[in-house]
């Protein structure tokens, strides 16, 4: 059963949620789920509305027109999607394999509905892994010196493989701002939660040598300030005293699965707002 996805932001005005409704009713459409928000801080309103297209009496490909007018009088920034245009996603992964692999189970079994036609890495850790579940593995060997033009070639992939969502999965590179931009709240990223406090390489074993007692994984969307996106999930797990180093990497690395996969699940059933630098999860 096909279904739309009307995801929208605007100031808050009194008769928004009946023009949206009255819409889809006096179009034949039935609404499966829709819920909203308005952030008083901002004045502004959001709102997710899901309907089923059987009976729905306007063609697809003449639903934004028509429904137009509408947004512009309520100053509206808008998207519509429908649930049978499969988003095709990258992961982009370094040499920790965790998190590639739990999506790529994910995906395998149905918990994502998308395509992965891609995996690129700067190194070659995750090229049987890619072979494995018969996906196209591009490496690309990142330098100081040739870091622009990888970019760019990257770039030219993903135009290629007509990629729409970029998944940093555990991948040691910063991306450039131009590169950021192309994707602009398209690229999902997972890092532990330690920053700013245990920066650099191996956070966990500062953690350990601190004897934290809570260790936490954040995803968010990328921007071009490093590791300040909006935030789309985090979570937390308590650490023991009697926890070594090897416990605190694997449920460091656990949380990070769990919390990246919840991020790119809602990203794909189109359940998430970016406004400023904040994140509207819709239920």
């Amino acid at each position: 059963m096909p279904k739309a996805v009307l995801l929208i932001s605007c100031p808050d005005h009194r008769g928004i949620t009946a023009a949206i409704t009255h819409f889809i009713y006096q179009h034949n459409g039935n609404i499966l789920h829709a819920d909203q928000h308005t952030d008083d801080q901002t004045n502004t309103f959001f709102m997710r509305v899901e309907w089923d297209l059987t009976g729905f009496d306007i063609p697809r490909d003449d639903i934004k027109q028509i429904f137009a007018p509408i947004a512009q009088n309520f100053h509206m920034e808008w998207s519509l999607n429908f649930s049978d245009q499969k988003s095709r996603m990258a992961i982009f992964v370094s040499r920790q394999l965790h998190c590639l692999f739990d999506l790529l189970y994910r995906r395998q079994a149905g918990h994502f509905d998308c395509d992965i036609p891609l995996i690129v890495s700067n190194h070659q850790d995750a090229e049987p892994l890619a072979k494995q579940f018969g996906i196209r593995f591009c490496h690309f060997p990142v330098f100081a010196e040739n870091k622009t033009e990888q970019e760019h070639r990257q770039l030219e992939i993903l135009t290629q493989e007509k990629i729409d969502t970029i998944v940093l999965a555990r991948y040691h590179q910063i991306l450039s701002p131009q590169f950021v931009q192309s994707y602009h709240n398209r690229i999902i990223n997972i890092h532990h939660s330690f920053l700013p406090a245990f920066v650099g390489q191996k956070p966990y074993e500062q953690a350990f040598r601190k004897g934290v007692k809570i260790i936490g994984a954040t995803s968010h969307y990328v921007t071009a300030d490093l590791d300040q996106g909006p935030i789309i999930e985090q979570d937390t797990v308590r650490i023991s005293h009697r926890d070594e180093l090897e416990d605190l990497i694997r449920k460091g690395e656990d949380l990070e699965k769990m919390v990246l996969s919840r991020a790119v699940r809602w990203h794909l059933q189109k359940k998430i707002l970016g406004y400023g630098n904040k994140t509207v999860i819709f239920d």
